[in-house]
């Protein structure tokens, strides 16, 4: 246990949590299911959530990782044989397909370049030939590759088509400024161990009055319960909890969204552009290739490594060596990349400096040629 507790974790999530936040998890609890106080306070937690995103539509935490959030929001719009739109161009961005599909949905992708963030001039040419769909699903921040797609484009013109839009933002969101009500976003998913640095265990989510209605006026009932949003709809109404919430995980998250809003959101966007840019800038004059041609997340950098030394060897000794975990991508990209994961309190000097020193020494370890030393190419771009 204390071997493993004692780890350096500089991987896109989860990301390390502040004290204050681990020891709020510590605290006595009240009883969620009938304590009134307690719906009082999650509803607050819910509201400061919604302060970030900064949006007027309900948010509601529930209890599961990420990924529930995702989920939930297929099995609540879709119906057999509705049309949905997976806007693709990373692996988390078409995984989406899996959870339409399984609800019965029928899926046309717009698919993209993996290096690029999407075009949406071509995007609104495909719409001018084909937009007769319920709702499109998009990946704000696509974890295995860091590609940034903005929101801010996409959405609005998705919405004069009058196509609903679910927005996977896990990775992006508070290290990326989002603003679901100008953007015109229908439902947002979140994740609580990312950006935001609380445990892993919930998902936040914003769901629209349009989202709602399209929800309410459903021609066949929502599959299933823990991934029906619409079960929340009078939960502050009623004073009544679908299910037993996680209190000792809503009240870490709470003090979370705390330290986010004490320190300014300006700020925390600041905070992870600077680190992002820094990252970004020293791993190219260090030798490295960025996998990325353009949209790049200010969450994660995610770096080519050559066959000769490769990513999952790097990454193994890196562990073993230095106690450090830092980890490759999923699927095609597994053993060809490595991601660095500067988000939430990750995306500070004094935590990424030694995971570069480290990744400076474990790449010379295994035979990379430079004369260079990465921490001093991140103080010099970091400093500028």
């Amino acid at each position: 246990m204390e071997k493993m507790n004692n780890k350096i974790v500089y991987t896109p999530g989860p990301s390390e949590v502040r004290e204050n936040v681990r020891l709020k998890r510590a605290e006595k609890t009240t009883n969620p299911d009938v304590d009134v106080d307690f719906c009082e306070f999650y509803k607050n937690t819910c509201d400061k959530m919604a302060k970030i995103l900064k949006t007027k539509n309900d948010v509601y935490i529930l209890s599961g990782e990420g990924i529930l959030g995702l989920e939930a929001a297929c099995a609540s719009l879709t119906e057999q044989g509705d049309r949905v739109l997976v806007i693709d161009n990373g692996i988390f961005g078409k995984g989406f397909d899996d959870f339409v599909k399984m609800y019965g949905g029928e899926v046309v992708y717009f698919s993209d370049d993996y290096h690029k963030e999407i075009d949406v001039d071509k995007l609104e040419k495909f719409l001018e030939e084909d937009h007769d769909f319920k709702y499109a699903t998009v990946v704000h921040c696509d974890t295995p590759t860091g590609v940034l797609n903005d929101l801010s484009k996409i959405c609005p013109l998705l919405k004069k088509y009058n196509i609903l839009t679910v927005v996977d933002s896990v990775a992006a969101m508070v290290g990326e400024n989002i603003e679901v009500d100008n953007w015109q976003l229908d439902i947002v998913c979140g994740g609580s161990q990312k950006a935001i640095s609380a445990p892993t265990g919930l998902t936040m989510v914003s769901v629209s009055e349009d989202a709602k209605a399209v929800m309410k006026n459903r021609k066949t009932p929502i599959t299933g319960f823990y991934c029906n949003l619409t079960i929340w709809e009078n939960y502050y109404r009623d004073k009544w909890f679908p299910y037993t919430m996680p209190i000792s995980d809503i009240m870490g998250l709470d003090v979370a969204l705390d330290n986010i809003l004490e320190e300014g959101l300006e700020n925390v966007h600041s905070r992870h552009e600077k680190v992002a840019n820094a990252t970004r800038q020293a791993v190219k004059e260090y030798g490295l290739n960025l996998f990325l041609e353009n949209g790049y997340s200010n969450t994660v950098t995610v770096v080519d490594i050559d066959e000769e030394i490769g990513a999952g060897n790097l990454v193994k000794h890196l562990l073993e060596k230095y106690n450090l975990i830092m980890t490759t991508s999923l699927a095609q990209y597994t053993g060809k990349i490595l991601r660095i994961g500067h988000m939430g309190e990750n995306a500070k000097y004094e935590a990424i400096v030694p995971v570069l020193n480290y990744l400076d020494l474990g790449l010379k370890d295994l035979g990379f040629k430079t004369d260079k030393n990465l921490v001093e190419l991140f103080n010099k771009y970091y400093n500028a």
